[in-house]
């Protein structure tokens, strides 16, 4: 038989628990157990007046962040109609059924004010990586870095061109951060080299073809992570090129060991880490294993032997030739100031039976050797032990959170611009994975 809708009288008082209709295995149930706020107003408490109108209680803001990046809603418009709909972001947000929802405008105010001036981001970035240590989930024996590019909100078809600059009248907020950092190792330091195009809508972002495809611009998002569990124990944002890169890792390394005491035994990395410099760095003044491959370009495409066929003498400070012949150096600097040049001498090369192989169109055969060949000759022997193999496998940890940032948590294009926007979007990614890796821990 079919029923009948009845409409009853409605009840004149209702009893109704946020508490009770949040399931107990809903995912900001794990996050609230380990989400610590409560140094957050004593951290912006000087960047608040004592004065005029109670703003906006900071604490419910970053909360709606948190929900914002857990369930990939990047619109802070949306974000506010989320929170005022959802009855589990209204409980993790502390506003119970009729606790207003701030407006959207409230979120911008904030994060170019108080809490970049506050590096508040950082800051709770920094509280949750300590409850990571606490919990034992970061062991601080080795690490691996990666970088990773992120689209920036620029038009590639409004760019000018790179050695044209931009117009002198021109003026924003992105183009105050830009002549910022001109003079920043991950910035505007890291090459001299001009970008081929410029976006005046956020000139900071670096035009790169690095994807094989149409080329865009973009910001790399660089992890620092501790292999045990893949924590991520720090980030930072730079531009897009190579040797911005290994500035900002050079950067996350020293920070972690400064604020944190974590000085890895090894770092994990590909092929871009893999310069003499960089190695040299590692090996020789922090005591870090390089777990890298070396960088090199002295294999040659035709016949003739390689730098690799050559041995050096540590003790002499020779090369010797497949020949058996010695090349010795002066010990002048020569290309960037750090390569020396060994050189055979014309007599035992025009007589050689292998010169045919080994400098057809030259008199003599030279050698370069980076000043830096001790660390990278460390990189090789690493290369061939079985931890390398097992590290070469664990490397693949930093690669799965790019894949989770940009297909799960959706951020495989930056909604604010500038050195400052990226730089925010990039911490808070952070937040929401170690959040993530102590509710499964606990």
């Amino acid at each position: 038989m079919m029923g009948e809708r009845r409409v009853d009288q409605g009840a004149l008082f209702f009893e109704f628990s946020l508490e009770r209709h949040v399931p107990t295995d809903h995912l900001l149930r794990a996050v609230d157990r380990f989400i610590d706020l409560n140094e957050l107003r004593a951290h912006l408490a000087p960047f608040y007046s004592e004065t005029g109108r109670p703003s906006i209680d900071p604490e419910l803001l970053m909360r709606m962040l948190l929900v914002g990046y857990c369930y990939g809603i990047r619109s802070e418009r949306r974000l506010c109609e989320e929170v005022h709909l959802n009855l589990a972001y209204r409980w993790f947000c502390r506003l119970g059924l009729d606790g207003a929802v701030p407006d959207h405008s409230t979120f911008s105010k904030n994060r170019h004010g108080r809490f970049r001036d506050s590096d508040l981001l950082r800051h709770l970035f920094e509280t949750v990586l300590r409850r990571c240590m606490t919990e034992g989930l970061v062991g601080g024996e080795g690490f691996a870095v990666d970088a990773s590019l992120i689209k920036a909100d620029a038009n590639r078809q409004k760019g000018v061109e790179g050695l044209k600059g931009l117009a002198p009248e021109m003026t924003s907020r992105a183009i105050d951060e830009y002549l910022a950092v001109l003079d920043d190792a991950a910035f505007g330091a890291a090459t001299q080299v001009a970008p081929k195009y410029l976006s005046p809508a956020d000139p900071a972002a670096r035009w790169t073809g690095a994807h094989g495809g149409p080329a865009f611009f973009a910001y790399s998002t660089n992890y620092l992570i501790d292999l045990d569990s893949a924590i991520i124990v720090d980030v930072e944002a730079s531009t897009a090129i190579r040797q911005a890169e290994v500035a900002a890792t050079k950067t996350m390394i020293d920070r972690v060991d400064r604020r944190f005491g974590l000085y890895p035994e090894k770092l994990v990395a590909d092929t871009a880490y893999g310069s003499a410099e960089m190695l040299n760095w590692l090996v020789e003044e922090r005591g870090i294993e390089p777990h890298i491959p070396v960088f090199d370009k002295s294999q040659r495409s035709n016949d003739t032997f390689s730098r690799n066929d050559f041995t050096y003498d540590y003790e002499g400070d020779v090369y010797f030739c497949p020949g058996g012949k010695m090349l010795t150096t002066k010990a002048t600097l020569a290309y960037d100031d750090d390569t020396l040049i060994y050189r055979a001498s014309k007599y035992d090369c025009g007589a050689c039976s292998l010169k045919s192989r080994c400098c057809p169109n030259t008199p003599a055969r030279k050698v370069p050797r980076s000043i830096y060949e001790g660390a990278r000759d460390m990189a090789r022997d690493i290369a061939k032990t079985a931890a390398y193999v097992v590290s070469r496998r664990q490397r693949k940890k930093v690669e799965m959170l790019f894949a989770h940032l940009k297909r799960i948590l959706r951020l495989d294009r930056l909604r604010l611009r500038g050195p400052c926007g990226a730089h925010d979007e990039f911490l808070l990614v952070p937040l929401h994975r170690d959040y993530d890796s102590l509710a499964a821990d606990g």
